[in-house]
């Protein structure tokens, strides 16, 4: 098998890829000859199966990193950023930064107020699922570590322009995260970066699974997509290899579905 990334000195920085969407396209890249860094935040009873994957991961003969630490503490930033560039050394450069951070908060806008969204919460999963992009984007830059031609990729979803009951910050967090990819695709394209969202179709992954409803939300999906099925990581994953390559070159300040013609229906 001929890999697309190996021998480039290539890395991808993955926010929060420690499961579904994000550790799928670890597994993509670094079979792909793509060097990997993962920052996530997990308790110690999770790390068992989380090393488990990581040390899949390593088997691949790349170069690997990871950070359990909290992605949006500017300290934790600045230290890991400080750790990465000493491995990276003269010629390693970000290929690709993968945004795949899910914390944000599933509640209702009406019940009590205990119960139902604040303000608070919105601040919150903004912070986590869409200005954080711009946060690493920025200090990533601001250190030149990414590559010459690089990409700025981050997950979204029909939420953005669809409501969902108790999605109301998420869906927030998701139109501002689309914005920004934007703006980041025309204000650092004379620098070589471009970026995109992927819109990924419903998958069967612990961040779907935590939205009250879940299950109808699969069962509806089934049978509306054209495809009779869920789309898997490992179809957004393929993609997000694919937009690293270099005749994806060109696109840039889209929102690429990718879920079987599932936003068709």
């Amino acid at each position: 098998m001929v890999k697309r990334f190996e021998n480039t000195d290539y890395w991808a920085l993955i926010l929060g890829g420690n499961s579904g969407l994000g550790l799928a396209s670890a597994k993509k890249l670094a079979a792909e000859g793509m060097n990997i860094c993962i920052i996530h935040r997990n308790s110690r009873a999770e790390m068992e199966k989380i090393n488990q994957d990581f040390s899949a991961l390593k088997q691949e003969k790349i170069q690997f990193l990871s950070f359990n630490k909290d992605i949006l503490n500017p300290q934790n930033q600045h230290e890991i950023l400080a750790e990465l560039k000493k491995t990276l050394g003269s010629g390693g450069k970000i290929r690709c930064l993968l945004h795949s951070i899910a914390k944000g908060n599933l509640k209702p806008m009406t019940g009590s107020l205990n119960e139902s969204l604040s303000c608070d919460d919105f601040a919150i999963t903004l912070n986590a699922m869409a200005t954080s992009l711009y946060d690493w984007t920025k200090i990533i830059f601001d250190e030149n570590l990414f590559a010459e031609d690089a990409r700025v990729l981050a997950f979204t979803s029909e939420g953005s322009t669809k409501p969902l009951q108790n999605y109301g910050a998420v869906s927030a967090a998701k139109a501002a995260l689309e914005a920004i990819s934007r703006n980041i695709a025309v204000e650092f394209a004379p620098f070589g970066l471009r970026s995109n969202c992927i819109q990924a179709g419903v998958t069967d992954t612990r961040s779907l699974q935590m939205i009250p409803g879940s299950e109808k939300i699969v069962e509806h999906t089934k049978k509306r997509n054209p495809f009779k099925r869920l789309t898997t990581p490992e179809d957004v994953a393929n993609v997000v290899a694919l937009l690293c390559t270099d005749e994806a070159a060109w696109i840039n300040g889209c929102v690429i579905p990718v879920d079987g013609g599932e936003h068709l229906c």
